[in-house]
């Protein structure tokens, strides 16, 4: 027999163990999650994922029927890797449920690690919104429980979110906010001027000289070393640059800083939208000449 056909007729035996009545005592609902349980386990080896899947919902709701919540809730993240496979909106779906279950008995710790992977899951699929939803819960979640650094990983991944979006203000308050805790902490001091780095990059797509250099003097004083990193020098002849509307005077700074530190693709790809703007601004000027 295969291990797809064993799985069903794991399968056949819980609904039959359902449906009869428990006449020794015991409760029909955890014998059939056990049943249920040999199903999903054939179906895996079987690489059956979506009928694995759907083994551990019902196993899942079974162990509601009896008020095993935890249980139920461990049974949605086991639907869910094995949706992984095949649907990630099915996965999602199944994780969302846990995430609520564990929520209801204190669990936070755990609700938060799988609202990162929901996050994680709508990452993959592109839809960024999404993601930040995901991710703003798992870092509430994360920090009622005073993980301050996971809690951290899951801002940062909604501040680089947002400013794809062109949020570029709700990512500004989450980097300055992240370099601000950051500084108290002897461990995490040197990932600072990374932050403000970030949070520069997010100011210059506004495009407000003013505020542009305002914050380098807010940066200042919080980070009193600031001023002698590569980093906020890159900032401040951008600044110059476009306050000159010099598109080639931008170009070589970057490509100076690039030489030395590679820029990763998402400062790359905010770098050139300012570029554009300055490239606009420039033709415009042109144009009135």
């Amino acid at each position: 027999m295969s291990d797809a056909a064993r799985g069903e007729e794991f399968e056949k035996k819980a609904e039959k163990k359902l449906n009869g009545w428990n006449l020794f005592g015991g409760s029909k609902y955890e014998d059939a999650a056990e049943l249920y349980e040999k199903a999903a386990s054939s179906y895996k080896l079987a690489k059956s994922w979506d009928k694995g899947g759907s083994a551990y919902i019902k196993i899942a709701d079974c162990h509601l029927k009896s008020e095993s919540k935890h249980e139920a809730a461990s049974s949605y993240v086991d639907a869910a890797k094995c949706y992984n496979k095949t649907s990630p909106k099915e996965a999602i779906s199944c994780l969302t449920k846990a995430v609520n279950l564990f929520k209801e008995i204190g669990r936070f710790n755990i609700a938060a690690r799988h609202c990162k992977e929901i996050g994680e899951l709508y990452e993959q699929e592109q839809d960024f919104e999404q993601a930040i939803v995901f991710y703003e819960q798992a870092a509430d979640l994360f920090e009622s429980e005073e993980s301050t650094t996971s809690a951290n990983q899951c801002k940062q991944k909604i501040a680089q979110f947002a400013a794809q979006m062109e949020q570029y203000q709700k990512a500004i308050v989450i980097y300055e906010d992240i370099a601000r805790q950051s500084m108290n902490n002897n461990l995490l001091k040197y990932s600072v001027k990374g932050y403000l780095l970030n949070a520069g990059i997010c100011q210059l797509c506004k495009g407000d000289l003013v505020a542009i250099n305002n914050a380098l003097e807010r940066y200042q004083e919080l980070d009193p070393t600031f001023p002698g990193t590569r980093e906020y020098k890159l900032l401040s002849d951008l600044a110059a640059a476009i306050d000159e509307e010099d598109v080639a005077r931008f170009t070589d700074v970057i490509k100076e800083f690039d030489s030395m530190t590679p820029l990763d693709a998402w400062k790359t790809t905010l770098l050139l939208r300012v570029k554009q703007a300055v490239k606009a601004k420039e033709l415009e000027e042109d144009d009135l000449t």
